[in-house]
């Protein structure tokens, strides 16, 4: 066989001599399949390995230096960045739905193709997502290859909790000890999607909560220690949607809900990322992604995904400095 033969037609030369090739080639002996089986195990077995691990994670993050809201392009590119940068940080991400990607699964009215405007191309360029160049933005030829790819590089890192199908009920919040009716956010209300759906089907079905990192057992922060901070990124108005942006104004009352502009793509992608960050007037409160259109008064861009990726990254960014100063 040449050099230069490509890889169909090596798979082309295997399928016509017989040699297929897999994973199982060398477990499965015959033809019909007829020799496979399976290792024996116990239904307990299955049962205690997943409910195990699952409790000790929620151990394990029952205090976290970051939780972000949302596992979206702009909460999953805020949490890439944050775990690349600090692997010594807890970043618990609470997704709502079962699967985490938020609207990055497709492009716009439910087609395959994902657009981003440059520079934001640098960020596929960094996790490894292939595009096409079309001179002033870039396309992915499927919407779930960048979601799907940049989900399992942050599910990959050590210092990263994904809890799915998880909802924010509330937030957790402190005085902020100045004197003031201030507070500060220590934390969020968590709850199994479900079970936050159908609260009016039942009898009252309490809450659990994640603390943030750097609070005393009386909920005086300690001066010791950098305290923890919350990222929300939970899209714009909806069933869960823009849920922490209309908590933090209903508790912050100097600040209201300015509500999500008409469509303008040119302004809205900058607009989003320019406002992405630190929420003024409540400490340990960052916002990202169409989140920031709804409490900023940002205009909608419609199905370009640049500013997702770009206002998780800067809202990373601040986040990172913060854990630095």
């Amino acid at each position: 066989m040449s050099a230069t033969t490509t890889t169909t037609q090596q798979a082309q030369l295997q399928l016509s001599s017989g040699a297929i090739n897999h994973a199982l080639s060398e477990v499965v002996k015959t033809d019909d399949w007829s020799d496979f089986k399976f290792t024996p195990i116990r239904e307990s077995t299955v049962s205690r390995a997943m409910t195990s691990r699952y409790f000790q994670d929620l151990d394990k993050y029952a205090v976290s230096d970051v939780v972000i809201v949302g596992a979206g392009s702009s909460g999953l590119s805020a949490a890439y960045v944050i775990a690349k940068n600090r692997p010594d940080l807890k970043i618990a991400i609470l997704e709502a739905n079962v699967a985490p990607g938020g609207g990055a699964w497709l492009g716009g009215q439910l087609f395959s193709a994902m657009i981003m405007r440059k520079p934001a191309h640098l960020f596929l360029e960094e996790v490894g997502v292939p595009f096409e160049d079309e001179g002033d933005y870039v396309v992915v030829k499927h919407a779930a290859l960048f979601t799907s790819t940049v989900l399992s590089k942050v599910l990959e890192f050590p210092n990263v909790k994904l809890f799915n199908a998880t909802a924010v009920e509330d937030l957790v919040t402190r005085p902020a000890g100045d004197g003031t009716e201030a507070v500060t956010v220590a934390g969020v209300v968590t709850n199994w999607t479900l079970v936050t759906m159908a609260h009016d089907l039942q009898s009252c079905m309490d809450p659990n909560v994640i603390e943030l990192s750097g609070y005393k057992n009386d909920g005086t922060r300690d001066a010791s220690k950098k305290h923890g901070v919350i990222l929300s990124t939970t899209g714009h108005d909806g069933p869960f949607g823009a849920f922490s942006a209309k908590r933090i104004v209903s508790i912050d009352k100097n600040n209201k809900l300015a509500g999500m502009k008409g469509l303008d793509m040119n302004n809205a992608e900058a607009g989003v990322v320019k406002n992405s960050g630190s929420y003024a007037g409540v400490q340990s409160m960052y916002f990202a992604g169409m989140e920031v259109a709804e409490l900023s008064g940002c205009n909608r861009m419609g199905p370009t995904f640049g500013a997702m990726a770009v206002s998780g990254i800067k809202a990373a960014e601040e986040i990172l400095k913060h854990f630095a100063e």
